[in-house]
């Protein structure tokens, strides 16, 4: 089927606003400090945007699951990709409320919770230093349906999740 050629050509989506450093800075503050669990983690937000988050922990010793290994625990993993995809519906749902200050959007969050998470452990996570994503694959009204990754040197993956949550 052709198009008449005065038709106007088809127009990229707009990409959402920046967040407010305001917002950000409150995001980051609730994830690296307020929750007392990623605190323990030592999980580090390094970006936030309405469509992807990024974080990173640092290996410790008291994050090793097979002393002999020296791996990572993989409560650990699950535990920081369920964070990161917790943090990116707080974000996929902040950008839908741009209209609102951002204190108001901060208030939106107090109902989210995990209702179903799928982690797949790849490699044996060794290392010094790994780096976490997540994406909000759909946001509904009341359901948000996620995709992580935890990466360790070079980028390789070590892990990928799926997780839903309630609104």
């Amino acid at each position: 089927m052709s198009t008449p050629a005065d038709a106007a050509p088809p127009q990229p989506a707009t990409a959402p606003r920046p967040f407010e450093p305001e917002f950000v800075a409150a995001l980051t503050t609730l994830f690296e400090e307020t929750i007392a669990f990623n605190r323990t983690l030592g999980l580090r937000i390094s970006a936030v945007t309405a469509t992807h988050v990024a974080g990173h922990i640092e290996m410790r010793p008291d994050l090793v699951g097979h002393h002999l290994h020296q791996r990572l625990h993989g409560g650990v993993i699950s535990a920081t990709l369920d964070a990161m995809a917790g943090l990116a519906v707080m974000a996929a749902i902040g950008a839908r409320h741009m209209d609102e200050p951002p204190a108001k959007r901060m208030q939106r969050f107090s109902r989210l919770g995990t209702v179903d998470m799928r982690i797949d452990y790849l490699r044996q996570a060794i290392g010094e230093r790994f780096t976490l994503s997540a994406e909000v694959v759909r946001l509904g009204s009341r359901i948000a349906s996620t995709q992580m990754r935890f990466m360790g040197a070079g980028g390789t993956l070590l892990a990928t999740g799926a997780a839903t949550y309630v609104l």
